[in-house]
């Protein structure tokens, strides 16, 4: 249904852009717009994207097999990528050009029937924009979504063109090529942040807070289980989320309890987040004697002490040994996360002279 969503809003982009791009280079030819073709070129940046989504998109339903047993889903994100770079180089070229006809300048020739097409394109192209990024967001599909906002830029640039021809036919001052430059311009900065955008969700982004959220309390709600912690989320396409995730339980626990509450919970987060846990790691928190209350309590105090320690978890202490160990998770913001790490450590240790002691620096992975 989602692959047919998407193909389905690509194609009326193609119809629309194909369209809105002939009218707009026979009128800017005839009207010598150089500003008016460059539009029409975007116009036809605008088809062979929403052609390379539904590739993309076909492509990324492909079934899983022996070399992708997780799927195709990530081809999406590389499709996002391919439409940023059409969208950067169409507005190079633009640019381009735009200099070429600041150097030789033409005198535009706006006939009525020609602000009467680009009015319309304006239009057009905002509903069209509308349409597609409300349908992109609603399928989560990136290449949708940049094709969205590519349209309504292309509203925009329509609406400058229009203001254009109105300051030449009052004032006698021609823009056009100006205009140009500036189209081009906002067209490559266009194409560089959807770049930068889709190559940051192909390195991989911190969780989303409200899912992060949502996944901790669903495991939380579980009898026994007294946090959820070190959420971990890879994506392998918009609808393809496999993850880990640590649990604190009581340290009675037998190896029989667990696997029935680790298939209860992986069960539950798949129900209510479309999540898979792949891997479920266990905290065992100490029930059998106050000293271990004791020694967590000071170490708490003693840690949280300082600034940018965002949390720590997964205590336990093993008193015969003279042992414990913790997580400890420190906001990236801090100016030199491996000094305070060290730092703690030795803090600790300071204070346990006779006890051996395990910190794991953690990541900040999710809220």
């Amino acid at each position: 249904m989602r692959e047919k969503t998407i193909i389905r809003t690509s194609l009326i982009g193609i119809l629309a852009n194909l369209l809105l791009a002939g009218f707009k280079a026979a009128v800017g030819l005839l009207s010598h717009s150089i500003a008016i073709v460059m539009d029409a070129v975007n116009n036809l940046s605008d088809a062979m994207s929403s052609i390379i989504t539904i590739i993309g998109t076909r492509l990324a339903g492909k079934a899983p097999d022996k070399k992708h047993p997780l799927g195709h889903g990530r081809t999406e994100y590389l499709t996002a990528a391919v439409i940023s770079l059409l969208v950067l180089y169409a507005g190079v070229t633009a640019l381009i050009e735009s200099v070429k006809k600041i150097l030789h300048p033409v005198t535009p020739d706006y006939a009525p029937v020609t602000l009467i097409i680009v009015a319309v394109a304006v239009v057009v192209k905002l509903l069209l924009g509308r349409y597609v990024k409300g349908v992109g967001e609603k399928v989560k599909s990136d290449a949708l979504v940049n094709s969205g906002e590519d349209a309504r830029l292309d509203a925009i640039i329509s609406a400058s063109t229009l203001a254009a021809a109105a300051i030449y036919l009052l004032f006698h001052i021609s823009l056009e090529a100006w205009l140009g430059a500036v189209i081009a311009a906002f067209i490559v900065k266009s194409g560089i942040d959807m770049l930068r955008e889709t190559i940051s969700r192909i390195l991989g982004e911190r969780v989303d807070s409200d899912l992060a959220k949502g996944i901790k309390e669903t495991v939380a709600s579980f009898p026994d289980v007294y946090g959820a912690y070190d959420l971990l989320l890879h994506s392998y396409g918009p609808e393809q989320l496999v993850g880990s995730i640590h649990i604190e339980v009581p340290d009675t626990y037998t190896a029989d309890q667990l696997d029935h509450l680790e298939r209860d919970i992986f069960a539950k987060v798949y129900q209510e987040h479309g999540v898979s846990l792949a891997g479920i790691g266990v905290y065992a928190r100490n029930t059998k004697n106050d000293a271990a209350a004791r020694v967590y309590d000071r170490v708490k105090e003693l840690v949280m002490a300082h600034d940018y320690v965002l949390q720590i978890h997964g205590f336990h202490y093993h008193e015969e040994e003279k042992q414990f160990q913790f997580d400890l998770v420190l906001d990236f913001d801090a100016p030199d996360r491996k000094a305070l790490y060290q730092q703690i450590c030795q803090e600790v240790q300071a204070a346990f002279p006779d006890h051996s002691i395990r910190i794991a620096l953690d990541a900040d992975t999710s809220d």
